[in-house]
């Protein structure tokens, strides 16, 4: 995602995520996140806005991860069902072995905040870029060489999957519940 974090962010937005998978959302105190991470609570505050701003953060670091394993390891199948499908397995199991940091994180990105919402718009941007590479099964295809249709899909399918870990936070859903849901609205489209 092309947020390149300094030493310095990269030490509090790890903090973030050791609080935030120890006792989720409500653990993230700033005061505590400096402490732990060696920095004074106004150096904190003059590299991000606030907790909802750090745990973004956070989702950035996850998806930058989740890219390189990607890369090292693209989503398999013979068709782009298959692949999208693996694409959402991947995904949901990289979030989900965390649940309590990544049940912050999704409250994080449910905030209203403009800026925070060019961040979440930004990590759907780099999310379609993986997803359209799985279903083209190309690695350069992005959502900037994509075909309308590969946006509006690769739109949707995120839209649902989402939706779906909403649920999953809210324990509607289990994890495999929620692949399930992303691979019967790919079915629709894909398949």
């Amino acid at each position: 995602m092309d947020q390149l974090l300094s030493e310095r962010e990269t030490r509090i937005v790890a903090t973030v995520m050791a609080l935030a998978e120890e006792g989720g959302f409500e653990a993230v105190r700033l005061r505590d996140v400096a402490a732990r991470s060696g920095v004074a609570l106004g150096t904190l505050y003059r590299h991000f806005r606030g907790k909802d701003d750090l745990l973004v953060a956070a989702l950035a670091l996850e998806a930058e991860s989740l890219a390189l394993r990607m890369r090292e390891n693209p989503p398999a199948g013979a068709t782009a069902l298959e692949r999208a499908v693996a694409f959402f397995e991947a995904a949901t199991q990289a979030l989900c072995h965390r649940p309590k940091l990544t049940r912050a994180i999704l409250r994080a990105a449910c905030s209203d905040d403009p800026e925070l919402a060019a961040k979440i718009r930004a990590f759907h941007g780099f999310a379609s870029d993986l997803l359209i590479s799985a279903i083209c099964a190309n690695p350069s295809a992005t959502l900037a060489n994509a075909t309308p249709r590969e946006a509006r899909i690769s739109n949707m399918l995120q839209a649902v999957w989402f939706a779906a870990m909403l649920g999953w936070m809210s324990a509607q859903y289990k994890q495999e519940e929620v692949v399930e849901q992303v691979r019967n609205a790919a079915e629709l489209v894909l398949g």
